[in-house]
């Protein structure tokens, strides 16, 4: 009994670890289009967010009378192989990114066997519920949180005397890092289902420490954004109401586990 148990055991890591090849694998092929395709992609979706056509500007002006200016930054890069790294910083964040749907689709094949026939039923569809949910959180880091810090801190200056030479790994990981950071906050409701599913919270929780939520959001919003008060309020009322939605998902996930 204890061999077959430990063969079991082996067969589940080497299931595992053939999952993660095939997301390694997925990750390294978009990653070699992405480093083929670098210069193209770095002057046109991470250097464009300084400019001030990009489409967010041309909204805010064009709808809100908000408008900027270019930004007068200048990159650089202060080591050897510097860009080098950045350019596979990119190639590497960007294939975890555009292969995400693969990704939890592996992550969730190898969850899926030890569930409970109920349990794979309630829980239908959380592939897609979780990419459509990280995807648009990655587009709203990009299309709004990116450029509004961006813009802020490029035409911040404490003195005309000092320009801001900002190096290009800076550049590139302050616009990763705020893609991604939107990408996981936009998670919120699938993480107020799986936590209601398995008994650690429910809507009314949710519902009492609604005040503390919001001032927690607000933290973070201030941490991922640039300090002034129009752009923390522009990401926090989406984050805000994605907890909003975190409260009609875990009321559901309960009314369907009072059922089961």
């Amino acid at each position: 009994m204890s061999n077959q148990q430990q063969m079991s055991f082996l067969q589940h890591l080497d299931e595992l670890r053939w999952r993660l090849v095939r997301i390694a694998i997925a990750v390294l092929l978009v990653g070699v289009v992405i480093w083929v395709y670098q210069e193209w992609i770095m002057n046109h979706l991470f250097l464009a967010l300084k400019d001030h056509d990009f489409i967010t500007f041309r909204l805010l002006c064009t709808y809100f009378g908000i408008c900027v200016s270019d930004t007068t930054v200048k990159m650089q890069s202060m080591t050897v192989s510097g860009q080098f790294n950045y350019a596979m910083m990119m190639s590497i964040m960007g294939g975890l990114i555009v292969s995400s749907p693969f990704i939890f689709y592996q992550l969730w094949a190898f969850v899926k066997p030890g569930l409970k026939k109920n349990e794979i039923s309630a829980t239908k569809g959380m592939v897609f519920y979780i990419s459509l949910c990280f995807l648009t959180g990655v587009l709203f880091g990009y299309f709004v949180v990116a450029p509004l810090t961006v813009q802020f801190f490029g035409s911040f200056q404490i003195s005309q005397e000092i320009e801001n030479n900002f190096t290009v790994g800076s550049y590139v990981g302050t616009v990763i890092s705020t893609v991604l950071y939107s990408g996981l906050l936009f998670l919120l409701p699938i993480i107020s289902y799986i936590l209601t599913k398995i008994g650690l919270i429910g809507p009314d929780f949710l519902k009492k420490y609604r005040r503390h939520a919001i001032v927690v959001i607000l933290i973070i919003s201030a941490v991922i954004t640039p300090p002034d008060m129009l752009s923390q309020i522009i990401v926090s009322i989406p984050i805000i109401g994605l907890y909003e939605i975190g409260i009609v998902v875990s009321k559901r996930a309960l009314k369907n586990k009072s059922i089961e």
